[in-house]
């Protein structure tokens, strides 16, 4: 009688196809950049701590919760990690395919907020829904990010250069969103989406010839809309304190904006090397500068943490641009390329200016300080803008 073999334990093994033993190179979830994940999460932890300690002594005075404004921002990083978790998970081709609607409803965001919203601050920007207030402005800069970058990359297979003709194409498409974001008044949004556009645009292959007529204009316009006195009241004010910061004020809002711009240089400066410590500083927790919480928490960073803290910041701001600029480097086509290059020129515009102002370098705008200023909707937004980059990433060799 004949034996019988006895398999070998490894036989159904050798058998099995070398791709079910481990994952597909290409496989988009092989090739997240977690460095770029965990730079956006240690930022947005700092602005966390730096909203408790730019609003802890004025609210334990008044005998309110001290964490009602960090829980408040917790939330929106929630929702924001929640947004960037969908949209890394969707190839960014098939967004493209809906570039289109997002920034039409965008658009109708920011018609309707000039319609219905309340105004707040003097600027028609916000939604109000119950206790949240939601900023079409912000997520404009998203939608803007993603249509300029589907439009100007259909150009790239025609050349290597964007022709003038889809240049002013493109222009128009910037100049909708930015026109509705300056009768809100926001200036500091406007000139946002602009710095979006023309970094997407140069990198698509835009003229420099062209840019620079349209740099001439925009500054030519600038300037006719100030000497004209039409620009609006509390802009005037402060572009005219920037430019004489050492004068005595003229009027009321002249003499407000002066000292919230004094007092966050004094609070810089306060800081000195080290900071005055943790829910220590004298400007900071005397509540001498408005808004600290929001448009001058950087002035609250630097006094109790001093020029290491800041650099402390401005060290993780500039890894997660590098890592964008990485993504920028090593998409698969120009689609992905421009998406990447408009999230970096947003962040890096944001941070330039908002320390800037802090410091009396620029004029004041009110534009937030990503992550860290307090605000949800530019939380969401900026958290958003960092999944679509994921998704170029992911996707590069897919």
């Amino acid at each position: 009688m004949a034996a019988t073999a006895t398999p070998s334990p490894t036989a159904g093994l050798h058998r099995k196809p070398v791709a079910t033993l481990s994952r597909n190179p290409a496989d988009p979830r092989s090739h997240v950049d977690w460095g770029l994940l965990i730079g956006v999460l240690v930022i947005a932890a700092m602005g966390l701590v730096a909203i408790y300690t730019a609003t802890y002594q004025s609210r334990t005075i008044a005998g309110l919760d001290t964490f009602y404004f960090v829980k408040r921002q917790g939330l929106a990083v929630v929702v924001g990690l929640v947004g960037l978790v969908v949209v890394m998970m969707i190839d960014y081709h098939k967004l493209r395919e809906m570039a289109l609607r997002i920034y039409l409803a965008t658009l109708a965001l920011l018609v309707a907020v000039l319609v219905v919203a309340r105004a707040q601050n003097g600027i028609d920007a916000w939604f109000n829904i119950g206790p949240f207030q939601v900023q079409p402005s912000e997520f404009a800069k998203v939608a803007l990010v993603l249509v300029l970058a589907a439009y100007a990359a259909n150009d790239r297979s025609k050349g290597s250069t964007l022709s003038f003709q889809r240049f002013v194409v493109a222009l128009a498409i910037v100049a909708v969103p930015t026109g509705l974001v300056l009768v809100q008044p926001d200036l500091g949004t406007a000139s946002a989406l602009v710095v979006i556009a023309m970094a997407i645009l140069l990198v698509a292959g835009a003229q420099w010839k062209h840019i620079v007529l349209v740099t001439a204009m925009a500054l030519i316009s600038g300037a006719i809309l100030i000497g004209t006195g039409q620009l609006a009241r509390d802009q005037q004010d402060r572009l005219t304190v920037y430019l004489t910061q050492d004068s005595t004020p003229r009027t009321p809002e002249q003499k407000r904006a002066q000292y919230q711009l004094a007092n966050a240089k004094a609070a810089i400066a306060d800081g000195g090397l080290t900071g005055q410590g943790y829910l220590n500083g004298a400007y900071t927790n005397g509540a001498y500068v408005p808004e600290q919480h929001t448009d001058f928490v950087f002035s609250a960073i630097a006094e109790q943490f001093g020029l290491v803290g800041s650099v402390v910041l401005l060290a993780a701001y500039g890894f997660v641009i590098l890592r964008m600029w990485r993504i920028a480097r090593l998409a698969k086509d120009q689609l992905g390329a421009l998406i990447a290059t408009g999230a970096l020129a947003l962040v890096a515009w944001h941070v330039f200016e908002n320390m800037g102002m802090n410091m009396g370098l620029v004029p004041v705008t009110g534009i937030p300080l990503p992550l860290v200023s307090y605000g949800g909707s530019s939380v969401v937004a900026i958290l958003v803008l960092v999944g679509l980059v994921e998704s170029v990433h992911m996707r590069r060799f897919v």
